[in-house]
């Protein structure tokens, strides 16, 4: 068996294409979706990561702004900031660059960022109404990685989903849409004992830890539709998933490759929030 790839950056282009239409149903009723982002430090990575978002948003339509700080900036200054977009008519979504540098607060500044706004879904409101089964708006990457699943037609309903990583970005949300939707969910950790039975048993396998090829073609039931949200760089400059795609996918009947998986979904997905925020914004939702 060869798996077919799911293609997160056609999917993308395709939510792009749908996000155009959105933005110009809004700007017929005076409204550009905006979306404000805060750098706190200098790293190249997010540096490549920023210019994408900055790209897509030109592309389909948005503003940005892009607000940077030194790491030796006071924690206030950051507060301050997020406190006046939070109240800035032309700002819809706010996104704080994670991680931030050991000496911030992380999440003092993410539940400074208001409900409405928190398109990056890290607000513990967001969070919590995603228990009771009430999103507004989730977590990019899970969003991304629920948004693939129905484009690729995968059912969830009645089917036992493995998710690997119990991270709040992926882990957890993930988890919590999985069961929304009527999966059989098993989260595994760094604590779980003999992951392979878990993993060997998944009809739908979601890797997020961070570990280079943590998991293999071994360790899969053959069919496994599997998604690897995990992006490694190795000693030779290459870019690598949680799972190790060759063994994967001579047993499992649908993978996300990495680099061009979950990554560019992940983009369209904050894109998407924002447009919806700035959508209620016209409904009067907020």
């Amino acid at each position: 068996m060869t798996a077919t790839l799911i293609d997160g950056a056609a999917i993308a282009r395709l939510v792009y294409s749908d996000l155009k239409q959105r933005v110009g149903a809004l700007s017929g009723n005076g409204v550009r979706p905006g979306l404000a982002a805060v750098l706190i430090g200098e790293n190249q990575t997010y540096e490549v990561y920023l210019r994408n978002k900055t790209r897509a948003c030109e592309g389909v339509g948005l503003y940005s702004e892009l607000h940077r700080f030194s790491e030796n900036c006071a924690q206030s200054e950051v507060l301050a900031l997020i406190s006046a977009l939070n109240t800035d008519c032309k700002i819809h979504g706010i996104l704080v660059q994670l991680p931030l540098p050991p000496r911030f607060d992380a999440e003092r500044i993410l539940q400074t960022v208001s409900p409405d706004k928190d398109v990056d879904g890290f607000n513990w409101r967001n969070l919590g109404g995603m228990v009771a089964g009430h999103i507004l708006f989730a977590p990019c990457t899970p969003l991304g990685v629920m948004t693939m699943l129905d484009h690729e037609r995968i059912a969830v309903e009645g089917r036992h989903a493995v998710v690997v990583g119990r991270s709040v970005t992926v882990g957890k949300p993930i988890a919590l849409m999985l069961i929304g939707r009527a999966a059989t969910v098993t989260v595994c950790n760094s604590k779980t004992r003999d992951l392979r039975s878990h993993t060997s048993r998944a009809d739908i396998l979601v890797v997020a830890v961070g570990k280079p090829r943590l998991v293999d073609g071994s360790m899969l039931k053959p069919g496994a539709v599997i998604i690897d949200v995990g992006i490694n760089r190795l000693p030779d400059g290459k870019l690598t998933g949680d799972v190790d795609f060759a063994s994967a996918s001579e047993v499992a009947s649908r993978i996300t490759p990495v680099p061009g998986g979950v990554g560019p979904m992940t983009v369209a997905m904050l894109l998407a929030n924002t447009v919806t925020a700035a959508e209620r914004i016209v409904a009067g939702a907020v």
